[in-house]
């Protein structure tokens, strides 16, 4: 059986995610509150935050930036792209 939640983002009832997708808290509250679509637009945000910003995922101050902007995306009024992006056509 699929786990539903009311997706924060999608303002509806969808299938979650099969288990939080970060450690501690914050994957906790993204498990409960975040859709697999929804966690989709995360990931295509977060492609684009690690390409504009040169971020290392396995440099723990690049690590950090990544966590706060997911806690923004999904729990602070969203997450910015980068200055001066411009979307591929």
């Amino acid at each position: 059986m699929n786990h539903k939640v009311n997706c924060i983002i999608l303002k509806q009832q969808a299938d979650g995610l099969k288990r939080p997708p970060w450690p501690g808290e914050l994957g906790k509250r993204i498990y409960d509150a975040v859709s697999q679509q929804a966690w989709r637009t995360w990931m295509d945000h977060q492609t684009t935050l690690i390409n504009e910003h040169r971020l290392n995922p396995l440099n723990p101050k690049d690590r950090q930036f990544i966590e706060t902007e997911m806690e923004k995306y999904f729990f602070g009024g969203g997450s910015e792209k980068p200055k001066g992006f411009v979307a591929p056509e």
